[in-house]
């Protein structure tokens, strides 16, 4: 059994970024990495353009100005100012290239068709050059950087409709047991729903991940072996929930050692999640994390969220580490590391602080339904105090 941070760090060091790449539509591309360097198809702004509401001018030794017309957002611009000339013009409008200054309309007084400039007139003001963002064949984006909202917002304003793009991982779950039943079907004798496949898929598509693939195998050794193996030369990860402890009907590490999948680690000193397994095959991965609802939760947070981030070339893990202050105490009476779940308030003045819930047993899923974070509690560290500082995980729901 080994440690929660040389579990981490194991991920880390196995988990290799993916090489496979996908030309997709800008509309589409959220949550994606950029594969290869994007370069400016044109200028921005593609024109001299107004920064102001007001009067566009050609000065040049005379604050008085006759008004000849106007330019608005989406016109042409075909004035020809001549010296001690004028338009009036607004934001995003384009300047004609004989005017050499844009003076905003509460420096300026209107008498019929002349302005008069309240103010000292500086050559250039207010006026946006060509390509003050971004000159055309320069480099608009560099390989590796994550696509949010206001990247491709740049990338339209460019006339961008297609990038390439890093593909995001397949994703099978296997779901393991005879004793689940589908929900929307009447419970028989010994029987329970079903929950933790659609809580994985939640928690895949709150990662940006939403083609994912469920399986459903019995206890059974040989459908276990061939479910599985077939999942291996299929998918990127494999998410197998249940039958990886040490039970008689717990098929599933016997099927990956038999299948050829090569184990990295199987039980970690902590609690939710003791009998977790990570392996990998080729440059395919498997978690196998406990079937207990809040194990293979909290499992898939610590673990499952940072190796496919390292695989799909984020730069960070989407579960951020914080340092809070915890409302509550707490005494765990195990050994192992734990993960506490938990819930991060914010009061009026915006201080964040962490409260940890009731509810803590690794079958229980009712205090995980509102929780926001979960509280580490490592080894060696046993009681937490009211106004201690306690390592926070804030989770991407």
């Amino acid at each position: 059994m080994i440690t929660v941070e040389k579990a981490i760090s194991l991920v880390l060091e196995t988990v290799t970024p993916t090489s496979k790449t996908t030309t997709i539509s800008l509309e589409k591309a959220l949550g994606y990495v950029v594969a290869q360097d994007i370069k400016a198809p044109i200028s921005l702004p593609p024109f001299r353009q107004s920064a102001m509401d007001g009067y566009a001018i050609h000065y040049k030794n005379n604050n008085n100005f006759t008004v000849v017309g106007e330019t608005k957002a989406g016109d042409a611009s075909n004035y020809q100012l001549l010296e001690g000339e004028a338009i009036r013009i607004f934001t995003g409008a384009p300047v004609t290239d004989t005017a050499n200054a844009v003076i905003k309309q509460e420096l300026v007084s209107k008498q019929g068709n002349t302005i008069t400039i309240d103010d000292t007139i500086k050559l250039g003001s207010n006026i946006r050059p060509i390509g003050e963002q971004i000159k055309k064949d320069t480099l608009a984006l560099k390989e590796g950087v994550g696509i949010t909202a206001s990247t491709i917002g740049f990338l339209a304003g460019l006339g961008i409709q297609e990038i390439t793009v890093y593909a995001k991982p397949t994703v099978a779950i296997v779901v393991t047991g005879n004793e689940l039943a589908t929900v929307g079907q009447p419970l028989q004798a010994g029987q329970v729903y079903e929950s933790n496949a659609i809580m994985l898929q939640n928690a895949l598509a709150s990662l940006g991940i939403r083609t994912v693939d469920i399986h459903k195998v019995i206890d059974d050794y040989d459908a276990t072996h061939q479910l599985l193996s077939k999942a291996l030369d299929t998918y990127d990860f494999t998410l197998v929930s249940g039958g990886i402890s040490v039970g008689d009907y717990d098929f599933v590490g016997k099927a990956l050692q038999n299948i050829g999948v090569n184990e990295v680690f199987y039980k970690v000193k902590q609690k939710p999640g003791k009998p977790l397994y990570f392996g990998h095959k080729d440059h395919r991965f498997v978690f196998a994390l406990p079937g207990n609802p809040a194990s293979a939760l909290s499992c898939f947070y610590v673990y499952v969220a940072l190796a496919l981030a390292k695989y799909s070339r984020k730069e960070a893990s989407p579960v951020r580490r914080q340092e809070l202050v915890c409302e509550n105490s707490f005494t765990k009476n195990d050994t192992r590391a734990q993960f506490l779940k938990a819930f991060v308030n914010v009061s009026q003045n915006q201080t964040e602080t962490v409260k940890i819930l009731e509810g803590q047993a690794s079958s229980m899923l009712k205090s995980f339904a509102v929780a926001n974070a979960l509280v580490y509690l490592p080894e060696g560290v046993n009681t937490i105090h009211q106004g201690d500082s306690v390592n926070v995980l804030l989770l991407p729901n």
